[in-house]
């Protein structure tokens, strides 16, 4: 997993908890004392350990953490990406765009990044349903990152999730909803 992912993490951990409970995760999270460079590559096993160690620390539920943190890095590729958001009106259009626009640029970039899958099966008009898939069990992150998305256009959807048969976190069927919709989780 990229470093600038690392980076940005700590970021906000540093941010939202302050610098002591940054170093605290990064002195059980991290197995060098170097700390993380945005342009180095590191196991994602790392990340989750830092999550695991910020929930104890904080007594907040690492889905929870993961998810905010989607939340913060939708914020970064809107400042480090402000080409792929260009005339893009609502959050189904840049949803879709993911795989024809996103991911391509970030390989450009980043030619050895992994980056997940998303599928799109057809569904209603007035709803949009994706499917994530990864080797890396960060489903909680794509969704964070679709909450972001939402509240970027300003829309009002639920986002229901359905988690697919394998390793938690890493198939996962996110349904999005006009608002209200009562049969629905999020």
């Amino acid at each position: 997993m990229k470093g600038a992912v690392f980076t940005e993490f700590l970021e906000l951990v540093e941010n939202n908890f302050g610098l002591a409970t940054t170093d605290r995760i990064l002195s059980k999270g991290c197995p060098f004392h170097g700390g993380y460079t945005s342009v180095g590559t590191y196991d994602h096993q790392q990340l989750i350990d830092m999550v695991v160690e910020l929930g104890i620390a904080t007594d907040v539920a690492p889905s929870e953490l993961v998810r905010t943190f989607g939340e913060h890095l939708f914020g970064k590729f809107l400042l480090s990406y402000p080409d792929a958001f260009r005339g893009v009106t609502s959050t189904f259009e840049l949803l879709r765009n993911v795989e024809s626009v996103i991911h391509v640029e970030v390989q450009k970039l980043n030619p050895e990044a992994e980056l997940p899958s998303f599928e799109f099966p057809d569904c209603e008009s007035d709803q949009l349903e994706l499917i994530y898939r990864s080797s890396r069990p960060f489903a909680d992150l794509a969704e964070g990152m679709i909450q972001a998305c939402i509240i970027h256009y300003g829309e009002a959807y639920t986002i229901c999730r359905e988690d697919l048969p394998g390793v938690p976190g890493t198939a996962t069927r996110f349904t999005l909803s006009p608002l209200p919709d009562a049969t629905c989780c999020h």
